[in-house]
């Protein structure tokens, strides 16, 4: 007598089952591709916490601040990686393909975050660049003064500002060195008696950061040139 034969169990999981995990886990991964999704505005709300404000933001593109740059591009590739993340297919080979692309988004968003905060220091810090504000010149040429301020801001703590005073192409009629406060910043007010040699109708002011000037006039289209001044006598 052959007696009934019992159903042989499944080799592997269910169809089902796999369609279950498959479409759990491509849930999971949603909702990091939407965390991801906000990668711009998380990174513009690190550069905001540590001070990065709009007037910083253009410093940082008017001096061709490479972070700033980079750190966009970063969060603009994290977003787009979250968004083709968000448009794959929960099968088996489309969890693999939204896995990847979604580590690699999470890679560009943790650099993009990384060089916002260099991006924000930056910024913040200033450039090291001198500049010649409120000039002028007080009395009669017999007894003249000369008055003018210098300001600079990310100067370096071992580094300083050079002001100079001359008669044009002659010698130095005053000269100093300025050195910068705790934050890096140079803030001088500057008042001294002026009495140029007879014949002198040009008087220069120039401030310069040696350790990052670079070579050439003052009218030279360098990043780091010297600030000067023409004072012309009555």
């Amino acid at each position: 007598m052959g007696g009934a034969q019992e159903p042989s169990e499944p080799a592997g999981p269910s169809p089902l089952v796999i369609g279950e995990v498959q479409a759990a886990l491509g849930k999971r991964l949603d909702d990091v591709a939407k965390i991801l999704a906000g990668a711009l505005v998380a990174v513009a709300g690190i550069m905001t916490t540590l001070g990065l404000n709009s007037k910083f933001v253009f410093v940082a593109l008017n001096n061709r601040s490479w972070p700033i740059y980079v750190a966009s591009l970063c969060a603009i590739i994290a977003i787009v990686c979250s968004i083709g993340a968000l448009l794959i297919r929960p099968t088996g080979r489309g969890v693999l393909w939204e896995t990847g692309v979604l580590v690699l988004g999470v890679i560009f968003y943790m650099a993009s975050l990384s060089i916002a905060v260099v991006g924000a220091a930056q910024a913040a810090g200033g450039n090291g660049r001198p500049t010649i504000t409120d000039v002028r010149l007080n009395g009669p040429r017999s007894g003249m003064r000369l008055h003018f301020g210098v300001h600079a801001d990310g100067v370096q703590k071992w580094s300083h500002i050079e002001v100079s005073v001359n008669p044009k192409d002659s010698g130095d009629l005053y000269w100093s060195v300025l050195r910068p406060d705790e934050q890096g910043r140079v803030e001088q007010q500057i008042d001294i008696p002026l009495s140029p040699p007879a014949g002198t109708s040009v008087v220069e002011i120039e401030a310069v950061n040696p350790d990052e000037s670079e070579p050439g006039a003052c009218e030279a289209k360098a990043q780091h040139g010297p600030a000067c001044t023409e004072l012309h006598i009555p």
